[in-house]
């Protein structure tokens, strides 16, 4: 039965870790102020009939703290990921000069770092739900093991691991939420 509720522990631990990944992953996407090729992370370019990620159909270098260079493989499509970027509404305008594109990270106004850090913000309040959604998840799993005949004291025992587990990741998040704000308002 006791390897019934480590089980339990793992799946919820692994849900929360999901939901810590997914965070990590949205807020590379934020930009704050400084040029990164995650940016275009989630972009893509039609190519050969295939939605395809930029970084795949091009070369993809920072040219320095504030400009992005791609470079595609192939000419013909230059037009295609200049049409991408413009779409995906990442607030930079591409400079197309028919080999390559730049992409020029304009200085970010104080209103702007503002909205970034109430995106953030937002993400890790979605982050935090996913993790309460485990917690939910692991302690119904464990009032049906009771149920089942697993002792209360060690159904108790395991509730009490897993909102330790909610406890932990939702101060991870808050940490991560807090150096992202500090990188955004940065200047």
């Amino acid at each position: 039965m006791e390897e019934d509720v480590q089980l339990i522990l793992d799946e919820t631990k692994d849900s929360m870790l999901k939901g810590l990944r997914h965070l990590d992953d949205e807020l590379r996407k934020v930009r704050a102020g400084k040029a990164s090729p995650d940016m275009l992370q989630g972009i893509t370019v039609e190519y050969y009939g295939a939605p395809t990620p930029i970084n795949q159909v091009a070369s993809v270098k920072l040219l320095d703290a504030r400009t992005i260079v791609i470079v595609p493989f192939e000419r013909k499509i230059i037009g295609d990921i200049e049409r991408s970027i413009f779409q995906s509404n990442i607030g930079i305008t591409p400079q197309n000069d028919g080999e390559n594109i730049r992409l020029s990270i304009p200085p970010m106004t104080e209103e702007r770092r503002r909205e970034l850090v109430k995106q953030a913000k937002n993400y890790g309040e979605q982050t935090k739900i996913v993790i309460r959604n485990a917690r939910k998840d692991g302690n119904e799993m464990v009032k049906d093991a009771v149920k089942e005949g697993l002792s209360e004291d060690i159904g108790k025992d395991a509730e009490e691991s897993i909102q330790t587990l909610t406890n932990e990741y939702i101060t991870k998040v808050d940490k991560i939420l807090a150096e992202k704000e500090q990188e955004i308002m940065t200047i």
